[in-house]
Formats: C-alpha cells, sequence, structure tokens
C-alpha cells in the first residue's frame, strides 16, 4: 500500500541543472475494483501514515465517502459487465 516511486516531472525550479531533487510520489488512497467471473468487488484502502493523522470525525467523514465511491464504482462495473459480451461456452 506504501509504495513509493521517483516523479516523472521534477518540480519547478530555477532551471539549474546542478540541482538533484528526487521528488517521490506516495500512494495515500487505493481505490480496488475485481471481478471473479460475474461477482464484483470493490474495496479502498487508505495508507497507514494518513490514516494515523487524521482525527477520528475526519476518517468517518472519509470512511463514508469512500463507501459511496466504491459502491458507485463497483456499481457501474458491475453494469459494464453484465452488458458485456457473455463468455464462450467451455469445453469441459
Amino acid at each position: 500500500m506504501s509504495s513509493q516511486k521517483p516523479s516523472r516531472t521534477p518540480p519547478p525550479g530555477n532551471g539549474n541543472s546542478s540541482e538533484k531533487t528526487v521528488v517521490k510520489e506516495v500512494e495515500l488512497l487505493r481505490v480496488i475494483v475485481a471481478r471473479d467471473g460475474k461477482q464484483v468487488s470493490a474495496n479502498w484502502a487508505l495508507h497507514p501514515q494518513m490514516k494515523h493523522d487524521l482525527l477520528p470525525d475526519q476518517l468517518k467523514e472519509l470512511t463514508d465517502l469512500m463507501g459511496k465511491v466504491t459502491g458507485i464504482v463497483g456499481g457501474r462495473f458491475s453494469e459494464i459487465l453484465a452488458t458485456a459480451e457473455p463468455d464462450p461456452p467451455g469445453n469441459a
């Protein structure tokens, strides 16, 4: 969850090429939608430090909002999956 990687674009600077600035991207929030056949699940995760830094009422608000987000995203994914072509019959 705490994946970090160097940024592709450096922050704006004075253009001095001798500056060696390393910028890291940190994934703070993740929404994952997965499917298993026709079953769809949507989950979200928060970086542990961010979770620790939020006040209890802020964490509750975020939890409520992310519940709505995963519901919308998972629901839409299910709709698209339902209208997709059915799986071809197997050779069992």
